[in-house]
């Protein structure tokens, strides 16, 4: 979609994985608001600037030829005018011919997830359990547990609940046509997005 870009914007960077990728062919920067998330980060990615920063807020007062925000981190936020935000934030930080990337789950994609039953996984002698669940309004909860192996029969619980919210195709479409040029939806399942 840019062949020439030469620089990228991550917003909501995570652990650094997707940067670390991108590094060798861009000037790369990552956003995120976890101290815990960029400290991994900086472990992967010596000489990378990340910024520690909610990416609805963020200024870092240059521009670049790609902003992306993936892994459905825009669906952690929970409020639609903190969408709004960071259109705006990556329109901001976008060179005129630049592109912005992102990707969501869907309110279909959330409410599947939420009907289907817990999934269970063990590696290395745990245990991991994933349930997701409607919490009404429009969120969903991704409720994580990871029973650590401790000793013969013992267990560890660490325990995480990651609220998700959608919204509309046509909402987000809407706003994104009156900050960007152009706009397409794609999904990678069907050639009419869902």
């Amino acid at each position: 979609h840019h062949p020439k870009a030469g620089s990228v914007l991550e917003l909501a960077c995570g652990t650094g994985s997707i940067l670390a990728g991108l590094r060798r062919r861009y000037e790369v920067v990552g956003v995120d608001l976890s101290q815990e998330m960029l400290a991994v980060a900086r472990r992967k990615l010596s000489g990378v600037e990340l910024v520690r920063a909610d990416m609805t807020r963020v200024q870092l007062g240059r521009r670049f030829d790609a902003v992306l925000c993936l892994y459905d981190s825009i669906n952690h936020l929970l409020r639609w005018k903190q969408w709004e935000a960071v259109f705006d934030r990556a329109r901001e930080h976008l060179q005129p011919d630049g592109v912005f990337v992102f990707d969501l789950n869907t309110e279909r994609r959330l409410a599947a997830l939420a009907a289907l039953p817990p999934v269970v996984q063990r590696f290395d002698g745990n245990v991991f359990l994933l349930d997701v669940s409607d919490a009404g309004r429009g969120v969903v909860h991704w409720q994580l547990h990871v029973f650590e192996r401790t000793g013969e029969a013992r267990y560890r619980l660490h325990e995480s609940t990651i609220p998700e919210r959608s919204y509309p195709l046509d909402r987000i479409r809407e706003a994104l046509v009156r900050r960007f040029r152009r706009v397409r939806v794609l999904d990678p399942l069907r050639s009419r997005p869902t």
